[in-house]
């Protein structure tokens, strides 16, 4: 991070603005909100700050700045139009070890002014580090859409019911839970909606016949081929909510970072012929978790439910009367191939598509290969590449023509996507000459011709 995110409390304390003009203004209108003492400093003052000033009972010296106008003072803005002024303040206020922003040059000073969503006391703030303010307005514009007006009444109601939450259960795991059922439920509504009272009625009948929880859940949730924003918004928001998470191998940092920061990792993947655990142990952990009242967010690459176990997974749970969810992700075979511009499927090419796993469970290759080699199909294989030359020899021998073309995509939808493409004949001597590396798809059939045309995500720029 280029800045640390907090929040001030500067109500009756001293903050200095030096500036008189549209800038000030606005800058003043903050600092007025959060209830600060302004001292402010300005030769010539615009007549609705002078206004704002003398109603707020704030001090004003109409001057140049000086370095004494520091003394005593929590933080500085620098709003005037002279770049040597504010370069004057700034370089002055860090000597004190002040926090000064500078309008408009973020880097004269140590703190960017955010953007601001206000839902007091509610409050989102957001910034580009002063490199795109355009951006940063229109983020902010976008969240007011977004975050409807009441969420301050609903925070200021759950606010004045935390001590007797606290009060009613002493195990964390069951207040988070009791908060998590309150906060998305008819309660919230009334208090968005502004019917407060109703909102507090219905919280405390709530609190009143809520119990502990004994058991918790399970999330079988798809984290897709890699990049986070192919994430569907129910895989975040249960993230987000998760106490522990497993998590494979194939599920990307970025992905993974998104998961609530709090929560216990734990690593559970697994590469071929070397696992971190046996897939026995971790039906078995997610089981156990559970029974202890935790959310348990069981996060796979992918989707669950293709080639990822998740079957395996849940019918243990299911077994042991342990609640779940399921949440599909964007699977490989989809994601990397809409990111290499191959589409599965096109009406001049491919009526049909076959997703197949590189080896089965115990490694064989015993495969419907005549189902294979009709060339009107494209085929997608799972975890193949060490099996690439046999999986070729096998659809030639069984009537794939050798001029198939064939697609490898490695790491795909990431920062570090390659493609390779070249025919059944060739794609063994492509690979040798480029050190491709798992996880990497393998994509046959004449859907492959339409790469060089339709592609268009460049990891580079992007």
């Amino acid at each position: 991070m280029d800045y640390l995110p907090l929040f001030l409390e500067v109500r009756d304390r001293p903050c200095l603005l030096v500036g008189g003009g549209d800038i000030a203004l606005r800058k003043a209108r903050l600092l007025d909100d959060a209830g600060a003492n302004i001292q402010l400093v300005a030769p010539d003052i615009h007549p609705d700050l002078m206004a704002l000033i003398t109603a707020g009972q704030h001090n004003f010296q109409q001057k140049c700045f000086e370095p004494s106008d520091l003394n005593g003072v929590c933080l500085v803005i620098a709003a005037t139009d002279d770049p040597e002024v504010n370069s004057k303040v700034a370089s002055q206020a860090k000597l004190q070890n002040l926090f000064v922003n500078v309008v408009d040059d973020a880097e004269s000073g140590n703190a960017v002014m955010p953007s601001i969503v206000d839902r007091s006391p509610v409050m989102v703030a957001f910034s580009t580090g002063g490199k795109a303010p355009v951006l940063a307005r229109m983020l902010r514009q976008q969240l007011e859409s977004i975050l409807p007006a009441g969420y301050g009444h609903l925070a200021t109601l759950a606010g004045q019911f935390r001590s007797k939450v606290s009060q009613k259960f002493s195990q964390i795991n069951d207040r988070r839970y009791f908060w998590e059922r309150v906060l998305t439920g008819s309660a919230a509504e009334k208090a968005i909606a502004g019917d407060v009272e109703a909102a507090r009625r219905l919280m405390e009948e709530q609190l009143a016949s809520s119990e502990p929880v004994s058991t918790g859940e399970v999330y079988l949730v798809g984290g897709g081929p890699g990049d986070p924003d192919l994430l569907t918004f129910k895989a975040l928001r249960l993230m987000q909510q998760a106490d522990v998470v497993l998590h494979d191998r194939l599920v990307s940092e970025q992905v993974l970072s998104l998961c609530r920061r709090d929560a216990d990792f734990i690593y559970v993947g697994k590469k071929r012929d070397r696992h971190a655990r046996p897939q026995e142990e971790i039906n078995q952990l997610l089981v156990d978790l559970a029974k202890k009242g935790k959310r348990v967010l069981r996060l796979k690459g992918g989707d669950p439910f293709i080639f990822g176990r998740g079957g395996e997974e849940i019918d243990t749970l299911a077994e042991e009367s342990i609640p779940f969810q399921v949440v599909p992700g964007i699977t490989a075979a989809s994601g990397c191939a809409s990111y290499a511009g191959i589409p599965l499927t096109h009406r001049d090419h491919a009526q049909s598509v076959r997703f197949v796993t590189g080896h089965l469970k115990d490694d064989s290759y015993n495969l419907n290969w005549h189902e294979m080699v009709d060339p009107s199909q494209t085929l997608v294989f799972y975890m193949g590449l060490m099996g690439l030359p046999r999986i070729c020899e096998e659809l030639h021998k069984h009537g794939r023509s050798l001029d198939t073309p064939i697609a490898l995509i490695e790491k795909g939808t990431t920062q570090k996507q390659r493609v390779f493409t070249g025919t059944l004949e060739t794609i063994n001597s492509i690979v040798e000459g480029n050190t491709v590396k798992a996880p990497t798809l393998i994509i046959v059939g004449d859907v492959v011709q339409l790469h060089d045309k339709l592609k268009w995500f460049n990891p580079e720029n992007a």
